[in-house]
Formats: C-alpha cells, sequence, structure tokens
C-alpha cells in the first residue's frame, strides 16, 4: 500500500508539472523557453510560437503531445477509461507527417520505455479504443476526417501551420471543446492567414524561438543536440544582418545585439533566426512570403512524385574570373527543378557550361538565353558554333520599348528592369500563375534584396548590381538565371511561353 500510494503520489507530481513529466519519464532536455511552451499548453487552451529554424519546435510540439496523452485521461477503481483523451497531429504533407512529426514522437515514446501503448504507423494506440495519439496530412479535401473527433480531452497539434488552410482551421476549431488544447507551431515565412493573425490574437498564449537565444548559442558549444548551433548563427549573422549605430539601433525593426556589436537584420534572418514575419519595404523587388509560397507549392509537387517534361526555357549566368559558379535555371512554365552550377573555381570555363547547356537544347522547343554581357558571350559563340540557333543573347542594357508588366501600366528603363519584373509579377499571389520554385537560400536572399524605384519619366528601373553586392557580398547570380528565362526574344520557330502547357496545376 505504501509503495502504490508513492506511486500515486508521483503520477500526480506529473499532472501537476508536465515539466517535470518530460525529464522523469521522457527523458528530454529542453531550454527554459521550451519549457515554457510546455506550462502553456499545460494551462492554456490555444497556444501559438513562431520559430526560427533548428530551434525544436517540433521537439516541443511532440513533448506536449505525450505529455496530453499520458497525463490527461482518467479511470475509475476498477480501472475502466471514463475520461477518454484523443490527441491528433497533423501537418500540410504526409511528409511532414511521416519525417518530422511521427519521428520525434516515436523517439521520446521508446526513451520512456514504460509508456502504455504501441506504435502502429503514426500512431500510439492504447488497449482503449478512446485513448490514442494519431498523426495524418491535413487536406483541404479531407476536412470530415476532423468530425466527430471528440473527447472528454482533446489535443489538436499542428506544425508548419503557416501551410494549413482555413478550412482546416474551422474543422478543426469545431472540436475544441471540453478540456482541448490547440498548439500550432510554425516558421512565420507569411504574413497572412490562421497562423500569422494568432500571433496577434489575444485567444492564443503566444511565444516565439529566437535562435539567438538557444542554449547552444548562448553558450558556444553544442549542449542540446540537433539544435541551431552558434557557428550557424555566426554565419547568418554576417551574411544577413548589417552594422547599425547605437543611434539608429531599434528593436522595433528587429534589430539585435550580438558579440556586443548591433545588428539590423533582412528578411531572411528576421524568419530563419529570429522568429519573426518579414517586413517588408515598399521598394523591395519581391517579398519574402511569396517565395516561401513558391517553395510550398515546389516541395507538394515534389512529393507527388512530380516530374518536368518537354521543352523549357533556360537562363544562364555564366561565372568569370573571380566568381566560383555559373547558375542554369530550367523553367517549364511555372515550374522551376533544382538550380544547376558548375564550380569554375574562380576561373572561366565555357567548354564545360556550354556541353551543360547543349543537353538543354538538343531538346526539341527548348531555348536558352545567356547573358552575353562578359564570360557569357565566349558561351553563347561556342553554342552558335555548335549550329545551336535556339541559343539566344540576352543583354541587360537592351531598351525595353513596348515592353509593360502584367497589369500593362508600368514600362521599363531597360531589359534588366523589364526581367526582373517578370519575375515579380510571376511570383506574386495576386496573379494566380501558381508558381513553383525549389527552396534556396541564395536566390532568397538575392530576391529581397534587390530594390526598384520610379524614375522621373515614370518608368521602373533596378538598383546597380554592385549595389546589392556590396549588401550581399556576391552578385545575384541565380536571381539573373530566372530572370533570364522570360526574356522576350523568341526565333518564330521555338516555343512561346504560351504554347507550354500548364500540366501540374
Amino acid at each position: 500500500m505504501q509503495v502504490e500510494q508513492k506511486h500515486i503520489d508521483l503520477f500526480n507530481s506529473w499532472r501537476a508539472d508536465w515539466n517535470k513529466f518530460v525529464r522523469d519519464v521522457l527523458h528530454a532536455r529542453l531550454d527554459r523557453e521550451q519549457q515554457a511552451i510546455i506550462n502553456s499548453v499545460q494551462t492554456n487552451p490555444m497556444t501559438a510560437v513562431a520559430s526560427g529554424t533548428a530551434r525544436g519546435k517540433d521537439f516541443v510540439a511532440a513533448c506536449c503531445s505525450l505529455c496530453f496523452m499520458y497525463l490527461t485521461p482518467t479511470f475509475d477503481a476498477r480501472g475502466r477509461l471514463v475520461g477518454n483523451t484523443k490527441v491528433a497531429m497533423t501537418a500540410p504533407t504526409a511528409r511532414q507527417v511521416g519525417n518530422i512529426m511521427s519521428p520525434e514522437v516515436r523517439r521520446l515514446f521508446k526513451a520512456a520505455q514504460f509508456l502504455p501503448g504501441r506504435l502502429v504507423s503514426f500512431d500510439i494506440r492504447t488497449d482503449y479504443e478512446e485513448w490514442f495519439l494519431t498523426g495524418f496530412k491535413a487536406g483541404d479535401d479531407a476536412t470530415e476526417a476532423w468530425s466527430g473527433f471528440h473527447a472528454v480531452n482533446t489535443m489538436f497539434v499542428v506544425t508548419e501551420a503557416s501551410g494549413i488552410s482555413e478550412a482546416t482551421f474551422a474543422a478543426i476549431e469545431g472540436n475544441l471543446q471540453g478540456n482541448s488544447r490547440l498548439l500550432i507551431v510554425f516558421n512565420p515565412n507569411v504574413t497572412t492567414g490562421y497562423a500569422a493573425r494568432a500571433m496577434k490574437s489575444e485567444r492564443f498564449s503566444k511565444f516565439r524561438l529566437n535562435s539567438l537565444n538557444a542554449e547552444n548559442v548562448v553558450k558556444k558549444q553544442v549542449i542540446i543536440p540537433g539544435q541551431v548551433d552558434y557557428e550557424w548563427v555566426k554565419d547568418k549573422v554576417q551574411s544577413w544582418a548589417s552594422p547599425v549605430s547605437e543611434r539608429d539601433f531599434d528593436e522595433g525593426e528587429g534589430d539585435f545585439v550580438f558579440e556586443n556589436g548591433l545588428y539590423r537584420p533582412n528578411d531572411l534572418f528576421r524568419v530563419k533566426v529570429l522568429g519573426m514575419f518579414p517586413k517588408v519595404a515598399e521598394d523591395i523587388l519581391i517579398p519574402y512570403e511569396w517565395i516561401e509560397l513558391a517553395n510550398q507549392r515546389w516541395l507538394a509537387l515534389n512529393e507527388e512524385g512530380f516530374e518536368p517534361s518537354g521543352p523549357c526555357r533556360a537562363g544562364v549566368d555564366v561565372a568569370g574570373m573571380g566568381r566560383d559558379e555559373s547558375v542554369v535555371c530550367r523553367r517549364y512554365d511555372n515550374f522551376v527543378p533544382i538550380f544547376e552550377r558548375h564550380q569554375s573555381a574562380g576561373k572561366a570555363d565555357h567548354m564545360h557550361v556550354a556541353g551543360m547547356i547543349t543537353k538543354i537544347l538538343q531538346n526539341d522547343g527548348s531555348i536558352a538565353f545567356i547573358d552575353t554581357i562578359g564570360e557569357g558571350a565566349g558561351v553563347y559563340s561556342r553554342l552558335c558554333e555548335l549550329g545551336y540557333s535556339n541559343a539566344v543573347s540576352c543583354k541587360y542594357s537592351e531598351g525595353a520599348k513596348d515592353h509593360h508588366d502584367i497589369t500593362g501600366q508600368h514600362e521599363f528603363a531597360n531589359m534588366r528592369a523589364y526581367l526582373f519584373w517578370c519575375v515579380r509579377d510571376w511570383l506574386n499571389p495576386k496573379n494566380k500563375m501558381n508558381p513553383a520554385l525549389p527552396p534556396n537560400d541564395k536566390f532568397a536572399e538575392e530576391a529581397t534584396e534587390i530594390r526598384w524605384k520610379f524614375v522621373s519619366d515614370g518608368r521602373i528601373i533596378i538598383e546597380p548590381k554592385e549595389d546589392i553586392k556590396k549588401r550581399i557580398g556576391r552578385s545575384p547570380d541565380d536571381f539573373d538565371a530566372l530572370a533570364n528565362t522570360f526574356y522576350p526574344q523568341v526565333s518564330e520557330s521555338y516555343l512561346s511561353d504560351a504554347d507550354i502547357e500548364d500540366d501540374f496545376s
């Protein structure tokens, strides 16, 4: 009897302090910010967590899920379940459920060793039909999966919540009755939608996992394996932030202190390090959230096994002396595969780059647009020698007379401005072109650093490349390669954009 009462007291101590359960049973090491999230989920019906990269948002979500799973059900004196518990974990794609959420739960369950239940696919199932944890993909075509998800104790955990539709959240909220919890975790890459509103809503207890505060970063050594580390953050401070004076320092702008220096973040740093939403200035060519939406679309297509086929438009940016990479971007209407690169080791390598392009040009209807100001001229000449009439010289200094934006209202100072604006129109969600772009930090940094303005005659101009290079430390080669694919000069015998069938939207 004495031992039994001891066990009861121990269990009650876990119910009173979920973080104690995390330490004693799950054997998980959480930092202070993660522990605060556990405390919130224990006591608050709705919790939202915006997070920087590798900050442990999915791990702490798994900890919360198992706390709710094992600390909320109730039984009578005869061992019958009288207060059932159901936990649903979901994400935008099956890959995220299977490769991100489920492994965290499985690892914690196995580490505990004595928790009741068994692992079945993405679930934890017990001997009671009404006591379980389940994981599945959230889809607009399966909102009925949420109907009837009722229990005395219910919890919904949503990872990558910025990619979940309003319809799914409406279905989830319809089940928030009794002792219920909703935990959403996400990278704050878009400023609209349910997750973004949650960070401003009084209904939610709100947290921000800032990578600068991660224990590995603060202590400059790996304390928590798998968490973001000091060297990564230090590199991003150098790459994605700019020093500011004490007089100009403004925390309201996201300015921060690192190694006794004062810095102002760009949008990539805000999202991936600080766990903050992007803050887009009016003169920025491409908002970060547009890129993120195109990345999400690409990941969804990739998960479905989509493979582009047929002719493409290829943009080529050739490396010259002092630059390491030549970049080739292929665009199949609105789908872009992973950018192709050739390491030139700082020296011109025209023959190799020409060989990369010939593989594209041999496909009937494909066409390559090569920047021929500088080293690209040699590659273009070689392709002409080989007889490829579907290789086109693309010069940003050309005029853009008679070319307009998608609305027909804007004119451009030169071809560079026109092509860059074509990328903007293509990515702009309002235009419903459904672009699919592979995740690429280099491209995202370049696109969100390019600025534009109106000149005195009302035409649009893009800032000089040298100004961009000063801020990011390199030429925007990836962006240039994609922009080249929108070059308007096409031989009549070759493909136009209108001729490429959109076979995946």
